[in-house]
């Protein structure tokens, strides 16, 4: 979502929304020996392969490139280790809340008026998120032309770190035996694949309720072959185009936190290359910064144009997610997201509870003092996500620094199917939360419609208020949308890049991350973008040496 929903009743009803993923093991650091600031960086370095952004995607790509190679990888943000707010559970939305100029994550309103966020911190969006870790479905496997063997290896590498599965409360096993009583059959138990009906999916926070992050899978690398710097701010890619065909990615311009600038080549080789993995707003971003994108768009900013590729930024997608907040009589477990309903009309339903999600300080503004008191204040949420989605919007530059966020729409509920699958979604809360297993964790006074009107009445985002019980439920879904954090596109397989992830068009440039997918894989997709990573690796190696 936009910060975090949890965050939204919890620490930011007035803030926004969120759903990412992961951090760290423990509160202690590893010791990375080829972990440092861009300070201490030369003016002028060389790399076998540079990639941009050590998120998701980026920490297992480099990890693996490293065993081969020498590799570059710059990270914008710092490092997320030590930092609670990303490493304990119970600390789950502080991050998100923290607005400062140092904070892991960069809030964004997209022109939609949903509040939003976009990692900067080694490890990226899983050090932010509510940490389910849950495969994608066999189909999107086929249809992205991967091996199958392959990704499974790269799920089990990362999961041999990263993945655990999560101790069920009470709260959660309701919402479980609720989920099999609304008819979203059959239960399918503990396990990491997407299958249809109710399951336990995996976690990245082990039994003592620590985050483990993409930055975990930095342990497989080979010291000497990797070098990561941290608040490193990449401004632009270096092509050589003279006496060319396509331009070739050479290099890339960057700057340390003192604003002192770099510059990093790639060493002399046919294979050698640059990578981006800045994520869904970062790498459009980046690649419309250096030259390779809309000319219009790019000349109205005064910028080089290297080559026209008037997809870049386009297809932008965030799934739409809605939620209902239910007061709970009893204590509720703080639990994030363990048990998935997969819907066969396209909704996902997940939940997350506990009383530091059911408002604090802030919640009562959207109680009616007569409903409930203070000091009752428990519950949880149940969410529902808009598989794909099939809305989609587009992205544009603001301004030309990097540090700055894009301009986003993604147009939710443009297109009817997704709102109807909102619609769908909504009503099976609406089982869920009158069924007999989840009857002891709601008030029998707090009928269903009131229960929709106190969250519509929350501050979830910056769109005017139409709802109240009167009206359909098309019109609850329009006014309370948030986001989940799994927004994707902008430089999609098939328009930007080919099936093998280079960019179209250029040579020596790829990119990998979510920015190349047409719909968000799995319930969540972490798993997979970290799958993703390690599944490059292993394919560019193997290029690498076969001829």
């Amino acid at each position: 979502m936009s910060v975090g929903w949890w965050t939204l009743f919890a620490a930011a009803f007035a803030a926004g929304f969120l759903f990412f993923h992961g951090f760290a093991a423990t509160d202690t650091a590893p010791n990375y020996s080829f972990v440092h600031n861009a300070t201490s960086a030369p003016t002028v370095s060389y790399y076998d392969y540079i990639v941009v952004g050590g998120g998701t995607a980026g920490c297992p790509l480099v990890a693996t490139l490293s065993q081969k190679a020498t590799v570059l990888l710059l990270e914008r943000g710092g490092s997320p280790y030590g930092n609670p707010n990303i490493t304990k559970m119970t600390r789950f939305g502080a991050a998100l809340s923290d607005l400062s100029r140092s904070s892991p994550s960069q809030r964004f309103i997209s022109e939609d008026g949903v509040i939003n966020s976009r990692a900067r911190v080694l490890g990226g969006g899983s050090c932010l998120n509510a940490g389910f870790y849950t495969r994608a479905s066999t189909d999107f496997v086929k249809q992205a032309g991967w091996d199958g063997r392959l990704v499974n290896e790269s799920y089990q590498w990362v999961e041999k770190l990263v993945a655990f599965e999560p101790p069920l409360g009470q709260w959660q096993s309701a919402v479980r035996d609720g989920l099999l009583e609304a008819g979203v059959l059959p239960f399918n138990g503990f396990t990491y694949d997407h299958i249809y009906g109710t399951k336990v999916g995996g976690t990245i926070f082990d039994q003592q309720g620590f985050r483990h992050t993409a930055a975990d899978l930095l342990e497989y690398a080979n010291p000497s072959g990797l070098t990561v710097l941290l608040h490193a701010s990449v401004h632009k890619i270096l092509f050589a185009v003279e006496g060319r065909k396509k331009p070739k990615a050479r290099g890339v311009v960057f700057r340390d936190a003192r604003g002192a600038k770099h510059k990093a080549y790639l060493k002399k080789g046919s294979k050698n290359e640059i990578i981006i993995s800045a994520g869904a707003l970062g790498s459009p971003q980046l690649l419309m910064l250096s030259g390779v994108g809309p000319a219009e768009h790019l000349k109205s900013h005064n910028i080089r144009l290297v080559l026209e590729q008037p997809r870049v930024g386009q297809g932008m997608s965030d799934n739409p997610m809605n939620a209902v907040f239910i007061p709970s009589p009893i204590p509720v477990e703080v639990s994030l997201i363990q048990v998935v309903g997969i819907t066969r009309f396209g909704s996902y339903i997940e939940a997350a509870g506990g009383e530091n999600f059911a408002g604090g300080a802030s919640a009562p503004s959207m109680f009616s003092p007569e409903a409930i008191q203070e000091a009752a204040l428990r519950g949880g949420f149940i969410i529902e996500k808009v598989t794909g989605p099939i809305s989609t919007g587009h992205l544009e530059l603001r301004t030309r620094n990097p540090n700055d966020n894009p301009s986003v729409t993604f147009n939710y509920f443009k297109d009817s199917r997704d709102l109807q699958r909102c619609v769908q979604g909504i009503q099976t809360i609406e089982k869920i939360v009158e069924s007999k297993p989840f009857s002891k964790f709601r008030y029998d006074f707090l009928s269903w419609p009131v229960l929709l009107n106190m969250t519509a009445n929350a501050p979830l985002n910056l769109l005017p208020k139409h709802y109240n019980p009167s009206m359909p439920l098309e019109v609850y879904c329009k006014d309370t949308v948030m986001t989940i954090w799994h927004y994707h596109g902008g430089c999609q397989v098939g328009k930007v890049v080919d099936h093998d992830y280079k960019v179209l068009g250029v040579d020596s440039l790829r990119v990998i991350d979510g920015s190349t997918f047409s719909v968000s894989p799995g319930t969540n997709p972490q798993a997979t973008v970290m799958m993703l990573g390690r599944y490059m690796g292993v394919k560019i190696l193997r290029e690498r040496v076969a001829n």
